[in-house]
């Protein structure tokens, strides 16, 4: 550990720093990494035993670091194609470990072992007797126990899928994911504490926009309900991985000639603006099931945005053009996609265009259900 390793920009709540001052990253951080460079936008690969300067300011830094490409098949220098195990920003470790609410005492499930290191801080804080965590890759599960041996914390690392929970350590108090989840599974509220809490990054198909939602598990146990917190994004655990539309099998080789033409008031700068457009399609994915989509880049002032069914062959395509008030739309196919797509923008305009915190979900034996403002006025989502 060098000097450099405690200049990450982060302050975790008072309850928190002895943990992050005993455990820095640098102690569960692979020789070879590919962090985030937040000037380039890009993966840089830093080696330790090449650069150990480089290798420690990024390891203290306030940036997100890839350990893993393609599910392991990655081989290499380069950055893969994929990036499928990482340790997260220092500063989001630190949000989501407060938004946790762990006391001593808890009885912790850790979904998504990563790199180790958030094991380790719940294990400083309840003990490592307390904390299972559990990793579906056997060489990621494998690196987490070896991190957390070194440092004196022997967790519990099961190799498993940590979709099914771990049933042997329930009841847990708090249960935690480090992966994006489109569904929650109900074996978590199952194996939960009754007014245990589920933190989870969650979104929807439409978009890669998620945010943690802070679920409490009812008394009675059949359901976990909250609000979420704060937009995130992280890998998608790998069974609700978006098989991406082929694009060729949605618009036919005579492209939306084809297609029911009409017009939209909504502007590009209403639908993708950077300081709106997280929330604007996290907001539209609740209300709009079974639907993805993916802006193109813009081109000589064009900008087309398509959107493709996930159940049938419904498509269409808005195409945004400056200096336009007006953008023209295709659909074709048994929905009309950016008729939904538009009616549900309209909702969340009328209600006063909420931010993610007033939004919540609920997850019970049937499914999930979203809401805005009030648990009891939920619909169907996912």
């Amino acid at each position: 550990m060098t000097g450099d390793d405690q200049a990450a920009p982060l302050s975790p709540p008072p309850d928190w720093v002895s943990a992050f001052t005993a455990l820095p990253r640098s102690a569960f951080l692979p020789d070879l990494m590919w962090p985030h460079d937040m000037e380039t936008k890009r993966n840089v690969a830093v080696s330790k035993s090449e650069d150990p300067g480089a290798w420690y300011a990024y390891a203290g830094s306030n940036s997100p670091i890839v350990t893993q490409w393609d599910d392991g098949a990655h081989e290499g220098v380069a950055p893969g194609k994929v990036f499928t195990s990482s340790s997260s920003m220092p500063s989001l470790v630190a949000s989501m470990l407060a938004d946790l609410d762990v006391r001593s005492g808890h009885r912790v499930l850790e979904v998504g072992s990563g790199t180790g290191w958030n094991a380790a801080l719940l294990a400083h804080r309840v003990g490592a007797e307390n904390v299972v965590t559990v990793e579906l890759d056997a060489a990621v599960a494998e690196s987490a126990r070896a991190a957390l041996a070194r440092v004196g914390l022997p967790v519990r690392v099961v190799h498993g899928d940590g979709l099914l929970g771990y049933p042997r350590g329930a009841p847990y108090d708090r249960t935690v994911a480090t992966c994006g989840l489109r569904a929650v599974p109900f074996a978590w509220v199952e194996q939960a504490a009754p007014g245990g809490v589920i933190l989870v990054p969650w979104g929807t198909y439409f978009s890669f926009t998620e945010a943690t939602a802070r679920l409490v598990v009812a008394e009675d146990g059949r359901s976990a309900s909250g609000p979420f917190t704060q937009p995130v994004n992280f890998m998608r655990v790998r069974s609700q991985r978006l098989l991406w539309p082929e694009h060729s099998a949605y618009v036919p080789a005579e492209g939306t000639d084809v297609a029911e033409k009409s017009s939209t008031s909504i502007t590009e700068a209403d639908f993708l603006a950077s300081d709106t457009a997280d929330i604007v399609s996290f907001a539209i994915g609740l209300r709009l099931r079974d639907c993805t989509h993916v802006a193109d880049r813009k081109r000589d002032g064009v900008r087309p945005v398509w959107f493709y069914g996930l159940t049938d062959r419904s498509w269409a395509v808005v195409v945004f053009r400056d200096g336009r008030s007006e953008a023209r739309v295709h659909q074709s196919g048994p929905r009309r996609l950016w008729a939904e797509v538009e009616t549900a923008y309209r909702w969340w305009e009328k209600h006063g265009k909420p931010e993610f915190t007033r939004f919540g979900l609920t997850v019970a034996a049937t499914g999930q259900r979203a809401w805005l403002d009030d648990p009891a006025d939920s619909w169907p989502v996912g």
